[in-house]
Parts: C-alpha cells; structure tokens; sequence
C-alpha cells in the first residue's frame, strides 16, 4: 500500500470516529502532513477533543491534553527539575511535562496568562523548551491543537499577534447536519455498548509516525512552478496593500499577513496537492486553503468590525479581486 493510501485511510478513520466534521479532520490532517499546529475555534461540545484522541489514536501517537487556566504556571506544561535522593545521594533530574507528548491538546488556550503562553510558543516555533537555562528537544512528531472558545472572553488573554501567526491553520468547527447527528448518536450508543460488554474495537488502523515522515518526504517533492509563486505573492500582497485592489478590501483591512503567511500558504497548498494525488501545485490548491491560513493573520479594521464583516467574507472578496495566473 502506498503512503498516501495509508494516509487516506487515516483520514477515513478519523471521519468514522468524528461525524460531520469532514472539512475539519481533512484541515487538521492537512496541518499534520505539513508540520504545522492547528487553532481550532468552536462552540462547547463540537467535538474537538474527539477529534483530537481520534487522531492520537489512530496514528499511534502520545496524546497530552493540557487545561489552561488564569492560575497554570509554565513549569505545569514544560516540566521542572526535581531533586530525587538515591543510595544516599541527592540529584537534580528533569522530569518532563505534558508537553513532551506528540499530540498536544490546548483546551482554551486564551485562559492561560503571558508567561504560560510564552512557553507554549517556544515549544511550537523552537521544538524545544528551555528550563533552567537546559534545552530540551521536542518529539519528532509534535503538533499542537490549541482551542478557544469564541462567546465566552471573561478572565481571557487574547493570544498575541506572534503566537496566532505560529499556528498554520485556524480552523472553524460548526454544527454538524441533523442526519449527521442523529448517526452521532447511533455511533455513541455503539460505543457505549463495547464498553460496558468489554468489547474489543475491531479493524481499527493504527498508521505508525514513519509513515507520516515518509508522506512529509514525498510532500517536499511536490513541484510549484514560478505563476504558483506569483499567485502566492499576490494574494499576500493583496492584504498588506488592499488600495491597490479594491475599496472595501482598503477599508476592512488594518494589517495584513506577514511572510510567514506565504509560507504557511505554500506548505498547505502542497500538501493539499499531494492529498489530491498530484505532483504539482495548481491554484485551486490555493484556493481552498487560504480560509484557514490567513483568516487568523488579518487584522480588520474598525469599520469592518462596525459592519458586521468577517475574515472569511473578506478573503472571499481577495479571491475575487485577486487574478488567477494563466
């Protein structure tokens, strides 16, 4: 079986176990395959920590799942040194924290305060935590899924600009279908019948991480011709100089995208190129990324907020202004 048939069948498993959010287990693995950390933002009880124990489960990873209060400190998430006493002799050892997992929930991520959040992008842009003034390397594997509630914004510290532009994807989660979540219930009765008869789960896969390594191998491959780079550049450019494209886009935009966002752009489109089974990037590879990539990177404007506009209306509007190479 080919990587990117193992792949696949992750991704079905995965939508098996979570139904009705196709469009996100596809982002999520999208982000995965591209290495990158996920802001997932949705109502309570959407399922996102099934989601995210699917995923752990299903690709033979460790799962973390971290809590984040107004009180967590950040020796709670990155570890601390511990003196232990052994045949009569004291030393100092390290003992990790939660964040030495593979996959790592951040439930409410902006209920943790500076110095919390301040770690947590070490451990995201650096692959290692500093304690004590020691490095300590990260798993190969280590992708951070970090949630925050959208309503709720009492005792929150809103994730500054540096840290929103760490992660590859926002990522929205909406109510599924009523036929959706009527087979969620059917799928939670089942559930609860093998737990209670100790049944075993059968046929379940579980992808070992070299094949997820093999797949980011052949994901380097993919090719991007110079108008894919173009086209890149020019919706980038497009939110950092709106004027020159549209009115509304001048007036609902206050900052825009910084580099990273292209680069977050290319590594996504590629790997959505490889999913599809192809070589090479093409715009719609583009296109259907670029919601989840930059919506976290635009900064609207107060008239845009005044008006009811959302990021995703506005990237709609860049898409339309925004010629598609020939």
């Amino acid at each position: 079986m080919s990587v990117r048939s193992n792949i696949i069948d992750l991704q079905h498993s995965i939508n098996q176990a979570v139904l009705g959010q196709e469009a996100v287990v596809r982002q999520i693995l999208l982000a995965l395959l591209a290495d990158g950390h996920v802001l997932l933002e949705s109502l309570p009880g959407l399922a996102k920590t099934r989601t995210v124990r699917a995923l752990a489960r299903h690709l033979h990873a460790d799962m973390s799942r971290i809590q984040f209060t107004p009180d967590l400190l950040p020796s709670d998430i990155t570890g601390t040194e511990v003196l232990h006493s052994e045949g009569g002799n004291h030393l100092i050892q390290f003992q990790q924290g939660p964040l030495f997992g593979n996959v790592i929930l951040a439930d409410e991520i902006n209920r943790a305060p500076a110095k919390v959040q301040a770690a947590l992008l070490e451990a995201m842009e650096e692959r290692q935590i500093t304690v004590a003034g020691k490095s300590h390397k990260l798993p190969e594997l280590f992708m951070v899924l970090a949630t925050q509630n959208p309503i709720e914004q009492e005792g929150t510290y809103p994730l500054p600009e540096a840290q929103m532009d760490r992660f590859l994807m926002k990522v929205l989660m909406d109510y599924p279908q009523p036929a959706q979540e009527a087979e969620v219930l059917r799928l939670l009765r089942g559930e609860e019948s093998a737990r209670v008869n100790h049944s075993a789960a059968s046929n379940e896969v579980e992808l070992a991480q070299q094949v997820l390594f093999d797949a980011r191998r052949e994901l380097s491959k993919v090719h991007v011709s110079t108008s894919i780079d173009s086209y890149i550049i020019d919706l980038v450019n497009a939110t950092r100089h709106p004027t020159d494209y549209d009115a509304d886009l001048a007036r609902w935009i206050h900052i825009g995208a910084s580099p990273r966002g292209a680069i977050s752009l290319d590594r996504a489109a590629r790997a959505n190129a490889w999913l599809e089974g192809r070589e090479f990037v093409t715009p719609d590879d583009l296109r259907q990324v670029l919601h989840p990539v930059l919506r976290h990177r635009l900064q609207l404007s107060y008239d845009a907020v005044a008006d009811g506009i959302t990021a995703d209306q506005v990237l709609d509007r860049l898409l339309d202004k925004v010629a598609i190479p020939a």
